[in-house]
């Protein structure tokens, strides 16, 4: 086993450097070269472009290697830090002589990417951040412009954290071990947790933060009734928040996905209804 070991190290062409700069560049591009041809599949070419030069010696290898790396590629670009470090695996094996056809590493990019998609998104955009954003907005209520700060740092360091320990897990673990892991029930599981806990910051952030009320009053012969106190807080407290935040997010998703237009809309109806005394 030692022996094999020692032959399997000896085999390996690519350094930890050569996959750190690997990763780096994917880390640092793989949301900037968009387009509706290609998606990220200039970013992928473009993160492996170094380590496959130091595969294929040969000019005509690297060149359809990397054509086959330029094509439509589309995932998260946290979780999908696997799928880089799983190609190089692969890669790597077909430049030492091994029968690692390309079908299968294009199979297996287009095979993992919707699935790590999905993974990647629902907890860093679901959860990470709903957590890190509600932690700080006590303190930029207070006025601190920390807040506006400390939160996109520390979202930065703890995706790059999980870019960096993913990326170097596909290497390791091969294509094998991680479609393994994908097709388990523990993938499920673990994007129905993250997006109950999602959902659950962010009905406590919009019951805390967002504050909505009406000062009118229903004047009766006998009485007069106070709409807020009297009617909407006997049906649900905090109905009015609910409303609003239920209604933008149907906006945003049935008319309109432009989040600076929902913002303005948002402040002339404010300002509307509360010129005429209806919201408060």
């Amino acid at each position: 086993m030692e022996n094999q070991t020692s032959t399997n190290k000896e085999k390996s062409v690519l350094t930890k450097g050569d996959l750190n700069k690997s990763w780096l560049l994917w880390w640092l591009f793989a949301e900037t070269n968009h387009s509706f041809e290609r998606m990220q599949g200039v970013s992928f070419g473009l993160s492996l472009m170094p380590a496959l030069k130091k595969l294929y010696t040969k000019k005509e290898d690297f060149i359809s290697s990397l054509k086959i790396h330029m094509q439509f590629f589309n995932t998260s670009a946290n979780w999908g830090a696997l799928i880089p470090g799983i190609t190089l695996a692969m890669e790597e094996q077909k430049s030492r002589g091994l029968e690692v056809p390309d079908e299968a590493i294009i199979g297996t990019k287009t095979g993992l990417m919707g699935a790590l998609a999905g993974v990647g998104d629902t907890i860093d955009w679901g959860m990470w951040l709903p957590i890190i954003f509600s932690l700080f907005i006590p303190v930029a209520k207070q006025g601190n412009g920390i807040a506006g700060i400390l939160p996109v740092l520390i979202f930065m360091v703890v995706t790059l954290i999980e870019s960096y320990f993913l990326f170097h897990l596909g290497y390791k673990s091969g294509m094998a071990s991680v479609e393994k892991v994908l097709s388990g029930g523990a993938v499920n599981k673990l994007i129905n947790g993250a997006s109950v806990m999602g959902l659950f910051m962010m009905g406590g952030l919009a019951a805390s933060y967002v504050k909505v009320t009406t000062p009118l009053k229903i004047v009766t012969g006998v009485k007069t009734l106070a709409v807020q106190k009297n009617i909407l807080d006997a049906i649900a407290p905090g109905i009015l928040p609910l409303i609003v935040v239920v209604s933008v997010y149907f906006y945003l998703d049935k008319v309109d996905k432009n989040i600076t237009r929902v913002m303005l809309l948002l402040i002339v109806i404010c300002l509307v209804l509360g010129g005429f005394g209806i919201l408060s």
